[in-house]
């Protein structure tokens, strides 16, 4: 067992520590579809857990992040989903971009990390950046 306070779950430990400059991580609820070809790393057990936000916060603690985007939605749909993203990205800006755009470009996505979350449009792409 590790010793570190990291991630503990091998496999996303495994993505995280593969993430390239300018690869893409999605965290996801527990709807988006995610593409055939794209590693999946399911952490739903129920509905609401885990929730969309514990899962970025470790995520946010283990890797460099140059940019973000989220589904445009969210902004009407779950406006406190999205303050809180922007507010753990800060000073980074979210990009909102349509739902179906969004959908696309999950299809180039390093891995897609599904939470339980049950609120609507809570998805984000993190940009992976470099330390240097």
């Amino acid at each position: 067992m590790r010793k570190t306070p990291t991630t503990i779950h091998p496999q996303l430990s495994r993505i995280l520590s593969e993430l390239g400059h300018t690869d893409e991580l999605f965290v996801a609820d527990a709807g988006l579809p995610i593409p055939s070809g794209v590693e999946r790393v399911d952490l739903a057990y129920r509905k609401g857990a885990p929730a969309f936000l514990d899962v970025l916060d470790v995520i946010l603690d283990e890797i460099v992040v140059e940019g973000a985007v989220m589904p445009a939605e969210v902004a009407e749909a779950s406006p406190e989903m999205l303050r809180a993203v922007q507010d753990r990205l800060a000073p980074l800006e979210v990009v909102l971009v349509p739902h179906e755009q969004y959908k696309r470009r999950s299809h180039g996505a390093r891995a897609v990390v599904r939470t339980g979350e049950y609120t609507s449009y809570a998805n984000v792409a993190l940009i992976a950046g470099v330390d240097y």
